[in-house]
């Protein structure tokens, strides 16, 4: 590889990691040819990026980029596999659901969203992040639930103040 290859191969790099929020550091060695394939077609279902990088390459991008990685490039040792997700928690549940006929792919990190993790124990961890869309979804079901409670009253209490008064007091206690 040229100089210059490397460089535009930095460059293409420091711009997926400004890109995206949530990154994955994975090891994939020792996975055969059908298991490899196998990993990427459900990355893609999953709408995860997923490509294998050159550490001293990914290193030289993460010092140019923006972003804090504090000591994630202490896990570029070895086989690397960067996964980028739009979902925190995505690529964390494609490496568990792959793992459970497969010992690989290994978490070396992560940085989601501006926190950096380190290590294969912290997976399950990941895991249970919620996405943006999953805590939205959470917070209008609580903001819902009162106004429930005050149509169901509506509903049931005949129609009277006393009668509606009645039925939330009902629900309180």
């Amino acid at each position: 590889m040229t100089r210059e290859e490397k460089s535009q191969v930095i460059e293409d790099l420091t711009a997926e990691l400004a890109n995206n929020a949530n990154i994955y550091l994975t090891d994939i060695s020792g996975l055969n040819a059908g298991s490899t394939s196998d990993l990427r077609r459900a990355a893609f279902k999953a709408n995860v990026q997923m490509a294998v990088v050159k550490n001293t390459l990914l290193e030289k991008a993460m010092e140019a980029s923006d972003k804090e990685f504090g000591d994630l490039a202490s896990v570029l040792k070895g086989n690397t596999s960067v996964m980028y997700s739009e979902t925190g928690n995505a690529p964390a549940k494609l490496i568990k659901n792959f793992r459970k006929k497969s010992e690989k792919p290994l978490l070396k990190g992560a940085f989601i969203e501006e926190a950096v993790y380190i290590g294969d124990e912290q997976l399950d961890m990941l895991v249970d992040i919620k996405s943006k869309e999953e805590l939205i979804g959470e917070i209008v079901t609580l903001l819902q639930s009162p106004a429930k409670n005050v149509i169901s009253a509506l509903k049931s209490g005949g129609g009277t103040i006393a009668g509606i008064i009645k039925t939330l007091s009902e629900k309180e206690g």
